[in-house]
């Protein structure tokens, strides 16, 4: 099993932890859109995630899959996704914050405040 695969079994594993502790249904489904097979992972550019955080001020985006860098945000936002392409991740930080949904499932938020991108 490659280095990848394994960190997204412990990704599944610990929001499904999460769910079941919290009892937050946000966390399972989560958990559910990571563990699909490849081919149907969520793949979002940044443009995309600009219009939704234009609509959704002040909301957490959650990517479950990767950010690609095409177009830029103009809108501060706090954007949590599995992973990202580098540009991706330096587009996104000129005005908002990026974080890796591993690090993300640490901290204690409000599901209110939480906005899910497919």
């Amino acid at each position: 099993m490659t280095n990848k695969k394994l960190e997204i079994r412990k990704l599944v594993a610990s929001l499904e932890k999460t769910g079941r502790k919290t009892k937050i249904n946000l966390w399972k489904d989560l958990a559910e859109r990571i563990n699909k097979p490849t081919r149907q992972n969520v793949v979002v550019n940044v443009n995309k995630l600009d219009l939704m955080a234009k609509k959704n001020k002040g909301k957490i985006l959650v990517v479950p899959g990767k950010i690609l860098s095409v177009g830029d945000l103009e809108e501060k936002a706090k954007i949590v996704a599995v992973s990202a392409s580098d540009t991706a991740i330096a587009k996104i930080n000129v005005n908002g914050e990026f974080i890796f949904l591993k690090d993300f499932v640490d901290e204690k938020t409000k599901v209110s405040n939480v906005v899910m991108v497919k």
